[in-house]
């Protein structure tokens, strides 16, 4: 097994404006981009089929030039067409019609049968089924979010700190999202599992920290690099895992593994800045500068 060495960060070369200036940076573009998103497209992300409704064919790959022949078998132009070369088929995507929302206007099967296209399978999700999804899974988020905050607050019975956390887990979610718009990564259930599992290893990584500064004997400094020897390689190695879950995974088309390994993989570089540049900026205000208790 490869030892992964964490080099000692001497945070005392830097003030507390340079250490949070690239979290905030970073944490400001990204709230840019979805905020762009949002006035451009109507949400703050590219909203898969299971939040805007609509239909999704399988057909079978039967050579020759296939998106050729899929965007000509249909009257209405599909959003979106990929290839999965594992299954050796296409899917073919076509978003809820808003005159028809609860179904696409025309039969699709009919239309891919008259273009000589064998379809394998099709799902059809409802614009108010959708609607619904989309609540619960924002509802989820949010829950889940607040959940964390109160036991954060719960846990630290202080403020700074307990700031610190969560607003570390906000950019770690920020982030992520802001990444899937640039990438074109669309937000499914998936992804939005994918979110609530960056909110754990963000708590996780920033409790560590919190817990070893402020529950541990020792210099600040000290109980900085020891939490970080700890954190640092359990990142790395699940970010590890992530780069290669999504490198297998786009090697045999399997979009939502790939779509989940990238958002963790940026969402896990994200924590590490965030925890060590951020929440250490936190905590160091707190026990040098900030009322103490």
């Amino acid at each position: 097994m490869v030892a992964i060495e964490v080099p000692e960060v001497n945070y005392t070369d830097y003030s507390n404006r340079q250490l949070v200036f690239v979290p905030l940076v970073v944490l400001a573009v990204a709230l840019a981009i979805i905020g762009g998103w949002y006035l451009m497209t109507g949400a703050p992300a590219n909203l898969g089929l299971e939040f805007t409704g609509g239909v999704e064919l399988r057909i079978a790959d039967d050579g020759g030039d296939m998106e050729e022949r899929i965007e000509a078998a249909f009257a209405d132009e599909p959003d979106s067409i990929r290839s999965i070369p594992a299954d050796d088929v296409y899917v073919v995507t076509f978003r809820a019609d808003a005159d028809d929302p609860d179904g696409l206007a025309g039969d699709l099967e009919d239309q891919a049968a008259a273009g000589g296209l064998t379809t394998e399978a099709v799902d059809q999700v409802s614009a108010s089924f959708a609607a619904d999804t989309a609540q619960t899974a924002l509802f989820g988020i949010a829950i889940a979010f607040l959940g964390m905050s109160v036991l954060v607050f719960a846990l630290f019975r202080t403020f700074v700190p307990s700031v610190a956390v969560v607003a570390s887990a906000f950019s770690d979610i920020v982030i992520p999202i802001a990444a899937m718009n640039l990438l074109g990564i669309e937000m499914t259930l998936g992804t939005v599992a994918a979110l609530l599992m960056i909110i754990g290893y963000s708590v996780d990584s920033d409790i560590l920290l919190n817990n070893s500064v402020l529950r541990r004997t020792g210099d600040f400094y000290e109980s900085v690099s020891r939490a970080m020897r700890t954190g640092v390689t359990m990142t790395v190695t699940s970010m590890s895992a992530m780069i290669v879950m999504a490198i297998v995974a786009t090697a045999f088309g399997i979009d939502l593994l790939r779509n989940i390994g990238i958002i963790l993989a940026i969402g896990l570089a994200a924590d590490m800045m965030n925890t060590y540049l951020m929440n250490v900026t936190l905590l160091r205000w707190y026990k040098f500068e900030g009322v103490k208790r």
